[in-house]
């Protein structure tokens, strides 16, 4: 890899606030709009990329991940991408971690997945590929998505398991920085608010 593919930054950014994300509901194929505090916030993200060119663009098709990459600026050149979805929580959409433990007392999304949904390996799977359109593009990447899916997504840009994602608290409408020290895959900022 050239030289300056290692300068190359993958900027994560997590969908603005929802009722759901707010009362800590799994929420993947529901589909949610933004809260105005989400809406808000997603529009401080604009000056932030206004100058700022990408050399790809991807969101997950999801509204609430699609609107705050149209607040901020960047749908004209975003493509809708399946990969960067958030996981599917199949029986536990909707359903809070306090709730599903209930039932299953040491539940965990990132080591025992979910019934009719996806382990963190399936999402690690799908964020892969997105990661390999991201080092072949040219320039920066923004990846508008969710707050597990992007999670995973660091985990294996580290060359970590799917699971280490736990590791990785990701707050609503955030900005986190992917990169290279050298050929190392690095963060480069991690929860950012705009």
């Amino acid at each position: 890899m050239p030289d300056s593919a290692f300068a190359k930054r993958v900027f994560l950014i997590r969908h603005g606030e929802t009722e759901w994300s707010l009362s800590g509901r799994h929420t993947s194929c529901t589909d949610v709009p933004l809260t105005a505090e989400g809406e808000r916030r997603a529009e401080l993200l604009r000056p932030v990329f206004a100058q700022h060119p990408f050399g790809l663009v991807l969101t997950s098709p999801r509204r609430r991940a699609v609107r705050t990459c149209e607040l901020a600026g960047l749908l004209p050149q975003a493509e809708m991408c399946e990969d960067v979805r958030e996981w599917d929580y199949g029986e536990y959409e909707g359903r809070t971690t306090a709730e599903i433990r209930q039932t299953d007392p040491s539940w965990t999304i990132f080591h025992d997945g979910v019934p009719g949904g996806e382990t963190a390996e399936d999402v690690a799977a799908r964020v892969r590929r997105a990661i390999d359109r991201a080092v072949a593009a040219k320039g920066d990447v923004a990846i508008f998505s969710h707050g597990h899916a992007l999670r995973v997504l660091a985990a294996v840009w580290l060359r970590l398991s799917a699971e280490d994602g736990e590791r990785f608290f990701l707050e609503t409408g955030t900005i986190s920085i992917l990169g290279f020290e050298r050929e190392t895959r690095v963060i480069r900022m991690w929860n950012g608010r705009a």
